[in-house]
């Protein structure tokens, strides 16, 4: 099982964590319920997708905080 950290704006690929068998230890059991499914995705082999920002996104939506209405905001 692997955990693959994903930008959820611009879909860059953060990082990955293989051979990871227990996922709460990594804090996924605070998330709410809405947060996870927002958050997460799983994949059939076990392997879990988490959607993040990366610090790039982040420091554009600091910039600009008016790019929190919008869907996007990479073009």
């Amino acid at each position: 099982m692997a955990i693959h950290y994903k930008c959820r704006h611009c879909r860059t690929n953060i990082g990955q964590i293989d051979n990871h068998t227990d996922a709460t230890s990594l804090g996924f059991g605070h998330l709410t319920s809405q947060e996870r499914q927002e958050m997460l995705s799983y994949e059939n082999n076990g392997d879990i997708h988490v959607n993040v920002i990366c610090e790039d996104c982040e420091e554009a939506l600091t910039r600009n905080p008016n790019f929190y209405e919008l869907d996007t905001f990479i073009q």
